[in-house]
């Protein structure tokens, strides 16, 4: 069974499954569909369109499903918002719905944990044990790989691509894709390093850091064409190198690097 409090509005044409805690003025509309021991805690809404997991907490005033901020939307579209299980949503984080087609999706997997004030915009693609810190936003058609970090007031431009393992500092400033276990910061946004503390974190090996330390010296050499950089890093043989070229290799807005004195 579900807890709903008196104060709740749910749709009666909303499908929910067991376990759920709807809380004080919390709202779910009709075109929704919610799996088992989520949490809604006092105001916070899930709008038409959202496809929701197990054991997800959405705090005060978080809104999932809002309307994609696109003035070329179609509002009788009918589009999506995919969320996996066990993910955190903070005071006021938003997800919008999708806007490209009927039927698209915005979708976050398993995991994640926006702080207050996150905003992802419409279909966007995070995937899992990722970490929004407070007042970050992403813009439409980003896509974010596993166990990216991006810290307070960070700002993402649309069709950005971050990597797995990346960690973006504070107030950076993201107009490019942004490379997988490396470190970018500033404004304009630059590669700083590779993400050390975070790849030991996650049971990365000493020789990992190695190769990726003579992948960085690769890439950022003065001069060598994309090229030539490309076939240098295939000659390092590493499973974390491989991952590495194949983001540079799918990369369509180019990737940021670093900044030249």
């Amino acid at each position: 069974m579900n807890s709903i409090h008196p104060t709740a509005i749910v749709d009666p044409k909303a499908e929910l499954g067991s376990g759920n805690v709807i809380g004080a003025h919390a709202v779910i509309e009709a075109d929704v569909v919610l799996g088992d021991n989520n949490q809604l805690h006092f105001g916070a809404v899930i709008k038409n369109g959202c496809r929701i997991g197990n054991n997800n907490i959405f705090y005060e005033y978080a809104v999932m499903g809002g309307l994609p901020q696109d003035v070329s939307f179609d509002k009788s579209a009918q589009t999506f918002v995919e969320i996996g299980n066990d993910n955190e949503f903070r005071e006021y984080t938003t997800v919008n719905r999708a806007t490209l087609k009927e039927n698209a999706v915005t979708r976050l997997g398993n995991n994640n944990y926006l702080m207050a004030h996150a905003h992802i915009g419409h279909d966007c693609v995070l995937a899992d044990n990722i970490v929004m810190v407070i007042s970050s936003g992403i813009a439409g058609h980003v896509h974010v790989a596993d166990k990216a970090f991006i810290s307070g007031g960070v700002m993402v431009h649309q069709f950005v691509h971050i990597g797995q393992y990346a960690m973006i500092g504070g107030n950076a400033k993201i107009t490019q894709d942004v490379l997988p276990f490396f470190i970018t910061d500033g404004v304009p946004a630059s590669v700083k390093g590779i993400n050390v503390v975070g790849l030991k974190r996650a049971g990365f090996k000493k020789s990992d850091i190695s190769e990726l330390k003579q992948a960085y010296r690769i890439l950022f050499s003065d001069g060598l064409p994309l090229e030539q950089i490309m076939q240098s890093l295939s000659e390092i043989k590493s499973n974390t190198i491989n991952e590495l070229s194949d983001f540079i290799a799918r990369s369509k807005r180019g990737f940021h690097r670093v900044e030249r004195c």
